[in-house]
C-alpha cells in the first residue's frame, strides 16, 4: 500500500497536505490510511487531538489537518471563472462527534489570489442546540450567507456521500447533496442555478477537505478521527459518477 502523504500528493501535486504533524511528532502521521469494516477496505483517517496540535506550527488559536489543490496541483483540479466542477467524496464522522460553536470545517472551497482570505464555501459542523450542519457562503462582496443548515446527528456515525457541483462565477450556479451511503436517504440539499460564487481578483479555487476547527472553545471539544473516501475530482463534460 502506497504511503499515505504519498499517494496524495501524487494525485494532488506538490505538497497538497497541511497538517498538525510539526506540533506532535510522537503520533506520527496525521493522515493514515486504515481498514474500515462498514466500506471492505481501508478508507483514510485524519487525526486531531484537542492537545497539542495546531495550525502548522505557525497559528496557536486553532488547527488543521487538510488536503487540499494549490497552485502546483495539474490545471484540472483548478476552478477558473466560468468553468463548472464537480466533487464528490465519502465521509464519516464519529459517533457523538463534537464541533466547536466557533468554527469546525470539514470542505472547504478557497480562492486563490486576490481577496481570499475567507473560504468561498464551507461546509461545518456547528455546536448548538441542536447541533448542526452549516453550509455557507461567503460572495464577492464577501458577505456571509448561511445556505442551509440540517440537524447533524445523522450524518455522524455513518458513512455518507456529498456530490458538489459548481460553476464559477458572479451569476454561478451551486449544488450540494448529501446522503446516507448505506441507505441512500438524503441528508442535506441545497441547489441554487444563480448565484455569487467567486471572490474578487481570484486566479482559481480550490476544493479542501479534512478538519480545520477553532481552539477558542476548547471546552467543547474532544480528540476526534474523521474518515474519507474515494475523493473525485471533475470538470466541464466530466463528472464525478
Amino acid at each position: 500500500m502506497t504511503e499515505t502523504y504519498a499517494l496524495i500528493s501524487g494525485v494532488l501535486g506538490g505538497n497538497p497536505i497541511e497538517i498538525p504533524d510539526c506540533a506532535h511528532p510522537d503520533f506520527g502521521p496525521h493522515i493514515t490510511q486504515e481498514w474500515d469494516d462498514g466500506l471492505g477496505k481501508h478508507s483514510f483517517v485524519f487525526h486531531i487531538h484537542v492537545e497539542p496540535d495546531n495550525d502548522r506550527c505557525k497559528t496557536f488559536d486553532r488547527q488543521r489537518n487538510e488536503i487540499k489543490t494549490y497552485d502546483k496541483s495539474p490545471p484540472y483540479l483548478k476552478g477558473f471563472l466560468g468553468d463548472t466542477t464537480t466533487y464528490r467524496w465519502r465521509f464519516k464522522l464519529g459517533d457523538g462527534f463534537q464541533p466547536s460553536p466557533n468554527f469546525t470545517h470539514i470542505h472547504q472551497l478557497k480562492a486563490v489570489g486576490g481577496d481570499d482570505s475567507s473560504p468561498l464555501i464551507t461546509l461545518t459542523p456547528r455546536a448548538g442546540t441542536p447541533d448542526t450542519m452549516e453550509l455557507s457562503l461567503r460572495d464577492s462582496a464577501d458577505d456571509r450567507t448561511v445556505l442551509i443548515k440540517v440537524p447533524l446527528k445523522p450524518l455522524t456515525g455513518v458513512w455518507v456521500e456529498a456530490y458538489e457541483r459548481v460553476t464559477f462565477g458572479y451569476q454561478g450556479s451551486y449544488f450540494l447533496e448529501i446522503r446516507n451511503l448505506s441507505t441512500g436517504d438524503l441528508l442535506l440539499i441545497y441547489d441554487d442555478p444563480d448565484i455569487d460564487v467567486w471572490r474578487v481578483g481570484a486566479e482559481f479555487v480550490r476544493p479542501k477537505w479534512g478538519i480545520y476547527r477553532s481552539l477558542n472553545n476548547k471546552e467543547y471539544l474532544r480528540d476526534e478521527q474523521v474518515r474519507f473516501d474515494q475523493f473525485c475530482l471533475a470538470k466541464g463534460d466530466d463528472d464525478c459518477p
